[in-house]
């Protein structure tokens, strides 16, 4: 990446650059990316880190910086794509589950972003501002839910409607349990993960 004219860069920023000149395959491009991103130079960020995860697919920090600037950019699927199998590996990396859960938000997947922000609420129970969020999304959800069993109810008056209303009300229900059940999974995946932690510190 070359040094933009008439641009003054940190001294830790040319340090990273330096580096990874000398060596492109350096996972240095983390913190490289990442610098670039926070001068505002978001592209060059996107291009280091792309770079850098084809030589080193499986970095977290690669991914994170990655992810870091495509939110900058707004590009929230990608942000997505980027994260969810870092959470699904590791769940208490709680920048990657923030960026997630603001990326689900931002996209109107607020059930998803739901269950981001309650893994982030597991991990720091005296985090309010998470906690607030959590409490007015949860409303949120429960009030949608609300409207679907009113249409539900006031269409039952031609035996037509009532059976397409049998047929969605099931069909509602299937997608309600299924992100019941995979909140608890995830929950017991994250409980799973901190007892080993636990047990590997303590050893």
């Amino acid at each position: 990446m070359p040094i933009k004219k008439n641009v003054r860069y940190p001294p830790l920023l040319i340090s990273y650059l330096k580096k990874y000149q000398q060596d492109p395959t350096s996972r240095v491009f983390a913190p490289l990316a990442e610098a670039y991103r926070k001068m505002g130079f978001v592209d060059d960020a996107i291009e280091i880190a792309r770079e850098g995860l084809l030589i080193n697919p499986s970095f977290i920090s690669g991914k994170v910086a990655l992810a870091r600037a495509y939110c900058d950019k707004k590009l929230f699927s990608e942000v997505i794509q980027t994260l969810v199998p870092v959470i699904r590996d590791i769940p208490d990396n709680l920048i990657a589950q923030r960026l997630l859960a603001d990326s689900f938000l931002m996209l109107n997947r607020v059930s998803e972003a739901l269950n981001c922000y309650k893994t982030l609420l597991y991990f720091n129970p005296l985090d309010t501002e998470t906690a607030k969020l959590v409490y007015e999304l949860e409303t949120r959800v429960y009030a949608e839910g609300t409207i679907i069993l009113k249409t539900e109810e006031t269409s039952l008056d031609f035996a037509d409607d009532d059976a397409n209303d049998d047929n969605e009300a099931g069909e509602n229900k299937q997608v309600w349990i299924k992100k019941i059940e995979f909140l608890q999974n995830l929950l017991q995946k994250v409980e799973r993960y901190r007892l080993r932690n636990t047990c590997n510190i303590s050893v």
